[in-house]
């Protein structure tokens, strides 16, 4: 007698993730005994239909109907060849395929698997990458202690406690790089979790480094003088070059160079220029009275034609970052040159004047003052150096002036 066959896509709306979706869950029912799996695909709770089971996505529907055509090819296949088929054991065939690895090197790949197709949609492949590197050192660890991999069921606190150390002390990894890796590992574990091989992430507990101090790196005065005395012969280049200085006198940043039009320049009573508007990165308003060098540079572009941008800067600013870094080695900077460097110069040049921290926090459209506060931190760091480089002068010409004493 042929078996009675159902197959019922559902969700469990009490298991929602951080990013507010769920996995579209599979309950087989075969003579009347049920066996669930999960189908890897993810839905917003909003968009599931019970009744029909489906969602609002043609996508997620088109995946649920491959799954349903695999579930009964594979039924049909094993009452064909033993004749014998139950919930449980098409439950396992299917799972041999589409089956969620209990180890964590093995989920590793999975994920970076996804995170590859998933870059190849959105033609970004930095996050697939930093991934990549991030696993090949999560594999480095486990053959450091002498593991080809570890399963899910085995990971404690401790575990994560040494693997924290091991890229701190033995990679030599910054307090960012290494909370990165920690990350990695806990999203492998959240997936275990989310899939049910964990009831709960056992490094939950585990703390994060305290992040380092940021390092804002600038140019000085005399280097930006010289990046202004060297024009570039290439047209893009001297784009580049001139809206490098313009940002050095404004703080605006490369994306909101690029959303910059004219509607944002405006006039004071005294008919003095100055940008207002907000920044992309915060969303917090920038108000910037406009340096007469600021505003030389406006003025050879678009501050007309409310349709198009003030500077014809390309979207991707990887597209510039060799001529950037090209204008630097032109001018003769010892570093390399970056684009934010500008930014940066903007709130240093600023405090070195005695401007207030309240001001260049306005003009530089900060959510935060305490981040302007870093710009006061690298200003102070850079007069404790030039004061020792001057006494260690002094001390060098004293030295000189004795010694010429004693022979004399």
């Amino acid at each position: 007698m042929r078996s009675t066959f159902n197959i019922l896509f559902y969700i469990n709306r009490n298991k929602v993730k951080t990013d507010g979706t769920t996995t579209v869950l599979c309950r087989i029912s075969i003579d009347g005994k049920q066996s669930v799996l999960s189908t890897g695909i993810y839905c917003n709770p909003e968009e599931w239909n019970a009744r029909k089971g489906s969602t609002d996505s043609e996508r997620n529907n088109t995946c649920l109907a491959k799954f349903r055509a695999k579930l009964e090819r594979a039924y049909e296949s094993m009452l064909k060849n033993t004749g014998v088929v139950s919930a449980e054991l098409l439950k396992n065939t299917i799972a041999g395929v589409n089956a969620v690895p209990t180890m964590l090197l093995q989920a590793g790949e999975a994920e970076l698997e996804r995170l590859r197709l998933r870059s190849l949609e959105i033609a970004s492949t930095s996050t697939y990458r930093q991934s990549k590197l991030t696993q090949r050192n999560l594999k480095e660890y486990l053959c450091y202690r002498r593991m080809e991999d570890i399963s899910f069921s085995d990971i404690t606190e401790a575990f994560g406690e040494s693997f924290k150390l091991f890229c701190k002390g033995e990679l030599g990894f910054s307090s960012s790089h290494t909370n990165r890796h920690l990350c990695w590992l806990n999203r492998l574990i959240y997936i275990a979790v989310d899939q049910e091989i964990l009831r709960a992430n056992p490094l939950e507990e585990l703390a994060y480094e305290k992040k380092d101090a940021p390092k804002l790196k600038y140019i000085t005065r005399s280097e930006l003088k010289r990046i202004m005395e060297t024009p570039m012969h290439s047209r893009m280049m001297e784009l580049v070059r001139r809206t490098f200085i313009f940002s050095a006198f404004s703080g605006l940043a490369y994306v909101d160079m690029q959303r910059l039009y004219p509607r944002h320049i405006g006039k004071t009573a005294e008919g003095r220029p100055y940008i207002r508007k907000r920044r992309v990165k915060t969303d917090v308003e920038a108000f910037i009275p406009l340096h007469p060098v600021a505003e030389q540079i406006l003025n050879l572009y678009n501050t007309t034609d409310d349709t198009s941008p003030v500077f014809p800067l390309p979207e991707n600013r990887n597209v510039i970052w060799n001529d950037i870094n090209q204008i630097g080695i032109v001018a003769g900077l010892k570093e390399p040159l970056s684009y934010h460097k500008s930014r940066h110069s903007f709130g240093t040049l600023l405090l070195s004047a005695g401007i207030s921290i309240e001001s260049i926090a306005k003009m530089m459209g900060h959510a935060n003052i305490n981040t302007t506060q870093g710009y006061a931190k690298v200003t102070d760091d850079k007069i404790s150096e030039d004061m020792d480089k001057l006494m260690e002068r002094r001390k060098t010409v004293q030295n000189t002036a004795n010694q010429t004493a004693i022979i004399l």
